[in-house]
């Protein structure tokens, strides 16, 4: 064995409610966001397929869980739809969605795989977007009952919670590149989306603590290292410590430490635009720090000085502040236009383990988006994706070299288990260890990664 990792690493693979479960008439499931869009604006999805052409593990979890025993998991998280849980928002709660929730959770942790419990994955329910959703206080409110209602019915089962997946996405996607609905493009909306999703991370926190549960809870946070174009020149190296305050330190300082990255503070000061608070809040979020982080990586983020004129008509945005550098001989995942880089994983953690007291953390997505992954079908039937093979294993040597260092890693999940619908990307990229073929009832067959990664999960490393 070339690389051994730690004992009970966790082996497995992340997921969310809204892009597995699916729709079925009478399933009780409110709209939530991406519902809605679809139905206004299919022709932004691509191919038009739309939310309720998920992967169907509703009616198919326990055909799933078995796939996830025979690709090697020990652990799994997914997310619970609050849409589907209470269809309002607020008020009654969906009978069948709690047994489905059950059900599910059920058959992992008799599978001997572990679930990992995401609260917030993008999805909105409906009725609190109309009256301004993340914007509007009152959905702070509705969130931390949602939670609480959550922990009530599942947290004699669930001990990893979760209270956001990527919440810089609805303040990037929603509220300034006009990429997820409501498609705004508006720094003071996304600035008060972002703190009241703070804010509602720690009270859920609280509430955690308070409800007596044994568990742990944390949040997961897609990080993207910043490298400056010129480390030795002081205006570049200056322009990434703010791209890194803006969209990974807004996150995990306030989630790891309690507070705000001054940077940050200083800048929306100058712009008067400081979000909307309560007394109280700041202190809660000081007082409600995770227990445990997860980590998305994907790409770093290259930056230079701001060289291009500032497009008065869009500002303020982040990007008055510095330049994208478009850094050349990088190494690209064509299909995704994103930069493979792999020692991005190593930093990262090695950031965690210095600035961050060291806390314990996890790998909670890395993965790699294909497109038209049946050229890769072979005559036995199933999908050699030896590029996916090569770039977990890449990236997992990272990972064990900074364990090796000392950083508290605890494990590695790719995204995603099977393949699925990815909001207005629906089916064009892959990443799955499973495949789903959609012209044939969503079959699913092992690729050769989710083989592969069998072996790694048995051996504890490779």
């Amino acid at each position: 064995m070339e690389v051994q990792f730690p004992e009970n690493f966790w082996w497995g693979s992340a997921a969310s409610g809204p892009q597995t479960e699916g729709r079925i008439a009478g399933d009780g499931k409110g709209e939530n966001i991406f519902d809605y869009w679809y139905s206004k604006e299919p022709e932004k999805f691509f191919d038009q397929v739309g939310p309720d052409q998920a992967s169907e593990v509703y009616q198919k979890y326990k055909e799933d869980v078995q796939l996830m025993v025979q690709t090697g998991h020990n652990s799994f998280r997914t997310s619970i739809q609050w849409s589907r849980l209470i269809p309002d928002g607020v008020g009654a709660i969906n009978p069948q969605a709690v047994a489905f929730y059950n059900h599910y959770f059920d058959e992992l942790i008799n599978n001997g795989i572990e679930p990992f419990v995401n609260l917030y994955h993008f999805d909105m329910p409906m009725g609190l977007q109309a009256k301004g959703g993340w914007l509007n206080r009152e959905t702070v409110d509705a969130y931390v009952e949602y939670a609480k209602t959550c922990f009530a019915l599942f947290g004699d089962k669930v001990k990893k919670w979760f209270t956001h997946n990527e919440p810089i996405v609805p303040v990037e996607a929603g509220y300034l590149y006009q990429l997820h609905y409501p498609e705004e493009s508006n720094l003071a909306h996304a600035v008060q989306v972002g703190f009241h999703e703070a804010l509602a991370s720690a009270l859920a926190i609280k509430a955690y603590r308070e409800s007596g549960h044994s568990g742990e809870i944390g949040i997961i946070l897609n990080l993207t290292p910043s490298y400056p174009r010129d480390s030795n020149n002081p205006e570049d190296v200056c322009a990434a410590k703010i791209a890194d305050a803006f969209f990974n330190r807004s996150f995990l300082d306030p989630a790891v430490k309690g507070t705000f990255p001054e940077e940050l503070v200083k800048i929306l000061k100058e712009l008067s635009i400081v979000p909307k608070m309560q007394e109280n809040d700041l202190a809660v979020i000081q007082n409600n720090t995770i227990d445990l982080l997860g980590i998305n990586y994907y790409q770093p983020r290259r930056i230079k000085a701001k060289e291009s004129a500032v497009d008065q008509n869009a500002a303020p945005m982040p990007e008055d502040y510095f330049d994208i550098y478009d850094m050349p001989g990088k190494k690209m995942n064509p299909y995704r236009g994103w930069e493979i880089y792999e020692k991005g994983i190593y930093d990262i953690l090695s950031n965690v383990r210095d600035n961050y007291g060291n806390l314990p953390c996890f790998i909670s997505e890395n993965g790699m988006g294909v497109e038209n992954e049946s050229r890769f079908l072979g005559e036995d039937g199933m999908i050699h994706d030896d590029y996916r093979i090569e770039f977990v294993r890449d990236h997992l040597r990272y990972v064990h070299q900074a364990i090796q260092e000392g950083a508290n890693c605890l494990g590695y999940h790719m995204w995603t288990c099977m393949d699925n619908w990815s909001w207005t990307n629906a089916y064009k990229n892959r990443y799955g260890f499973i495949s789903v073929d959609l012209e044939n009832n969503r079959k699913r067959t092992i690729k050769k990664s989710g083989y592969w990664f069998k072996q790694v999960s048995e051996k504890n490393g490779f």
